[in-house]
């Protein structure tokens, strides 16, 4: 019965682990349904601002602002933002590999790489590859706030400025179901035009009180809604991720009880029989 008693404490033990991944899915579950929410809430505003911007680039104003500028491109910046905590799948293996290969592409054109890194499994990774870290943070939490990150992503926008930076980019996971997050990197400096098909060519907004003015909070105010749409689309992927993973540990845990549970009852069967055996043929003997 020792064979028995050894599979009796892995039962056990596999038992309470379950437990613990059946709670964390549906903690995942509860906050997922959250993070939802605020990314829903965000992108509105995110994908509208995103097109005002790409208008701007396109008029034809008399300041032209330094986030417009398109020059060569000899330094590579990128925003990267990746989960506080693992246990949620791949949701970070492929971000970092989407990352990584963009890097790797950039130095084989002869670029400097640049890194602005926003969550700790990110700082934890990218520390090791030894390219420059301008500015990190972590620890956002569930709910993340523009102001945990304007002062992160304010060191990379003073380098673009300054043209230590020439194109910046920003890493992060999209949620497209409960099932599907993809890596997704965008550009963000210099400001790009998606429906550029559709602009008349020579045209302009009229500007109040001045376009240097105004373009200097509104770009200021892009910035800041792509990176906060970025870090609560990152939260609602690591929700659903988390449950993905806890659910699939929960039932494999239960398979794996139930073969356990199969051996042990056959090792039982096995030892009462030897014990029976022994009884009838000490029996016997007598």
């Amino acid at each position: 019965m020792a064979g028995a008693k050894e599979i009796r404490g892995k039962i056990s033990s596999i038992k309470n682990t379950q437990k613990i991944t059946k709670a964390m899915e549906m903690v995942a579950a509860s906050k997922m349904r959250k993070a939802q929410d605020r990314m829903r809430a965000a992108r509105p505003y995110a994908e509208k601002i995103r097109l005002v911007i790409g208008h701007l680039r396109k008029a034809n104003p008399d300041y032209k602002h330094p986030f417009m500028v398109e020059r060569p491109v000899k330094n590579l910046g990128l925003i990267i933002i990746s989960t506080d905590r693992g246990l949620c799948g791949a949701l970070n293996t492929n971000l970092f590999k989407a990352a990584v290969t963009t890097i790797r592409t950039a130095q084989a054109r002869g670029e400097q790489v640049q890194l602005c890194l926003i969550g700790t499994k990110a700082v934890q990774f990218f520390r090791r590859l030894g390219l420059p870290v301008l500015s990190s943070t972590a620890h956002l939490g569930d709910k993340p706030h523009i102001a945990d990150l304007i002062g992160t992503i304010k060191v990379m926008l003073d380098a673009f400025r300054d043209a230590k930076i020439d194109r910046l980019i920003l890493a992060h996971n999209v949620f497209v179901n409960t099932m599907t997050q993809r890596a997704e990197l965008a550009q963000l400096l210099p400001v790009e035009t998606r429906d550029e098909a559709e602009l008349q060519k020579l045209w302009d907004y009229i500007y109040e009180p001045s376009a240097r003015d105004l373009l200097d909070g509104i770009l200021m105010r892009y910035m800041e809604s792509q990176v906060y749409q970025g870090a609560v689309e990152n939260v609602a992927c690591e929700m659903a991720a988390r449950m993905v993973a806890m659910k699939s540990a929960s039932d494999n845990a239960g398979k794996l009880i139930g073969e356990l549970q199969l051996i042990y009852n056959k090792a039982r069967q096995a030892a009462i029989t030897k014990e029976l055996s022994e009884i009838v043929g000490g029996a016997a003997a007598v």
